[in-house]
């Protein structure tokens, strides 16, 4: 089991550290992962993301390896900017939903990527793509919410510049950290990717300057409110970006990628199924793999379920029959107990005042 290289800092805070993709990561921290969810929606929160996989590529013939690999189109893009991408298997499924960190040009030349992949799919991202596994020479901290600009600019005011699907290399304390305007809990903030040497000074500097602390559970319930997919739940074997109503990720005029005459083939018929969201009244929610019933018959399964804390109520993401319309009213068979839902968009945050 790998730990962060902050974990002291968690320990010193009385973090619950749980097993998550050969890690042992923070959870929650004595407030609670309510709390923690809504300093991230009302002001700001930090959370240590350093298990996700940081792959460098670099060199000659960097950009037509990641762009003949995976179905994003990188052209859309160039260096000092991110972009979400899936690596496909060859029946279409995705292997991996990524971020790509185009680097700034360094006065080199070559092009430079940081590619980010989920905990557990490091390996398979190498395999495909090539590159260097630079995980263990960094911390990744994710600074998150309506007042993160402010906060981050009294700890490391030029981060605080950095926008939105942005990547810069910038100066902390005399050690080049990249920091990407990107983040998985539908709030503004960046990620920063810090020298494991500053990387606990830094953490302590942002709680310091006003972010609240927060685990995985608090980004995870934040995801969902958002409608982002979670590999494993919403993305994974079986599962295309078709399904996961993710063809915007999806360059099909591009030439060749991995998967590509599989989603073609997948297109012209038309998705078997398709991911939506689900609403339900009161604090009981669904839970993954619960089965959705419209007049008794099932047409679907959850993915993800859990109590909206903004919304106050069960949210839940869902495959369901391609048939099965925005607003139909369903059961969530809920260990035998029926619950009453209504089919939604996946945006649950979309439709609040």
């Amino acid at each position: 089991m790998r730990t962060s290289p902050i974990v002291d800092e968690h320990r010193v805070l009385d973090a619950k550290l749980v097993p998550f993709g050969g890690w042992d990561m923070p959870l929650q921290y004595p407030s609670g992962t309510l709390a923690e969810h809504r300093a991230c929606r009302t002001a700001c929160a930090v959370f240590d993301v350093s298990h996700l996989g940081t792959v460098r590529v670099e060199g000659p013939g960097a950009f037509d390896r990641l762009q003949n690999a995976l179905t994003n189109d990188l052209a859309k893009i160039g260096p000092g900017r991110s972009q979400y991408t899936h690596l496909l298997d060859d029946d279409g499924s995705v292997l991996d939903d990524i971020v790509v960190w185009w680097l700034p040009a360094d006065g080199s030349g070559t092009d430079r990527f940081d590619v980010v992949p989920n905990a557990s799919n490091t390996e398979r991202v190498i395999e495909a793509l090539g590159g260097r596994d630079v995980t263990h020479t960094r911390a990744v901290l994710a600074v998150q919410g309506p007042t993160s600009r402010s906060v981050i600019a009294r700890a490391f005011p030029a981060a605080a510049d950095v926008e939105r699907h942005h990547v810069a290399v910038l100066d902390w304390n005399g050690s080049p950290c990249t920091v990407a305007g990107t983040g998985y809990t539908g709030e503004d903030g960046v990620e920063i990717a810090v020298p494991i040497a500053v990387a606990a000074p830094l953490w302590r500097a942002l709680i310091e300057a006003g972010a609240t602390p927060a685990g995985l559970g608090a980004r995870d319930t934040l995801r969902l409110e958002a409608g982002l997919p979670l590999h494993g739940h919403e993305l994974g074997s079986g599962i295309s970006p078709l399904q996961a109503g993710l063809g915007w990720v999806v360059g099909f005029h591009k030439p060749a990628f991995h998967g590509r005459a599989a989603l073609l083939a997948e297109r012209e018929q038309g998705p078997h199924r398709r991911l939506v969201g689900i609403e339900t009244p009161g604090r009981r929610p669904p839970r993954e793999g619960c089965n959705v019933l419209v007049d008794g018959n099932v047409v679907g399964v959850v993915t993800s379920g859990n109590f909206s804390p903004t919304l106050e109520h069960g949210i839940a993401l869902a495959f369901v029959r391609p048939d099965v319309e925005s607003g139909t009213a369903v059961h969530i068979d809920l260990r035998g107990t029926l619950v009453d839902g209504v089919v939604t968009s996946t945006r649950f945050l979309s439709r609040r005042t």
